[in-house]
């Protein structure tokens, strides 16, 4: 039997690119959005969920288990871009990043794990960030939020092993999807002391968005973490200068590495 397979956030983006993908091979795919009703024309199907609630979750799975008797692999890519400095972002804001890029897929989790344990087999593939292995001027928030979800798949990977239930992440670098359309992004304030920084590094951002690689490479990237007999813990898909940045910041000292990002971000 095809294995089933649950996608959130494919509406758009990379999780659309990651649905429209497995689906052209031997998995039954049901991507989410909070209005699947507005989409049509996909090869997969769409359900509701809106990752910051439970219940709705839980609803998510259920339509798909009336459906479906399995539930094989989750992979957790719905989220949100927000940008600003740090002091100037609302903390409404903030909550808001962290509800869906952090508690979002937790909530999804609560919903997914008890029916791959009661099958005793699972997968699940969080899409995380580069951005998360490293905290990125003006991106602090949003670093922070895939950070948080790649320290926690590393707890779920060790929780769950026993359970024949296998967690890994996938961070993406840039690429050209319209995650910069849906983004906060807290105002520039005119005479801010981070006015020249902000305004600077957020034509970076957009810049790097636009040149961004094609998200049909992190599909494939999914389907090799699918194939794989055992699959990793970590894997990363972007630019080459994107993941060696995580390297620069294994080996070089934090001080120089700091610099370095200034320098990059005309800081």
């Amino acid at each position: 039997m095809n294995k089933v397979v649950l996608v959130t956030g494919a509406s758009s983006g990379i999780g659309k690119s990651i649905a429209t993908h497995l689906s052209s091979l031997d998995y039954k795919v049901y991507g989410t959005s909070r209005n699947p009703n507005k989409y049509s024309n996909l090869p997969f199907e769409l359900v509701a969920l809106d990752v910051h609630d439970l219940e709705s979750a839980h609803n998510c799975v259920a339509s798909i288990l009336q459906k479906e008797t399995t539930i094989d692999v989750l992979i957790n890519n719905a989220g949100v871009g927000i940008t600003g400095p740090i002091e100037e972002t609302p903390i409404d804001e903030v909550k808001h990043a962290m509800e869906t890029n952090f508690y979002g897929p937790l909530r999804v989790l609560k919903a997914v794990l008890p029916i791959m344990r009661k099958q005793k087999r699972g997968q699940v593939i969080n899409i995380t960030s580069i951005a998360g292995y490293m905290g990125l001027p003006y991106r602090g928030i949003y670093s922070a939020s895939k950070g948080a979800l790649e320290i926690a798949t590393e707890a779920y990977r060790m929780e769950c092993a026993h359970l024949n239930i296998h967690f890994s992440n996938l961070a993406p670098g840039d690429f050209a999807t319209n995650i910069a359309a849906g983004r906060y992004h807290a105002p520039v304030v005119a005479g801010s002391d981070y006015e020249k920084g902000y305004s600077h590094t957020l034509k970076l951002i957009d810049e790097h968005v636009d040149d961004g690689n094609d998200p049909m490479e992190v599909a494939y990237t999914v389907e090799k973490i699918l194939k794989a007999k055992n699959p990793g813990i970590h894997y990363k898909v972007g630019s080459f200068l994107q993941k060696f940045s995580i390297v620069l910041k294994k080996i070089l000292p934090e001080k120089m590495y700091e610099n370095m990002l200034k320098k990059h971000y005309g800081l």
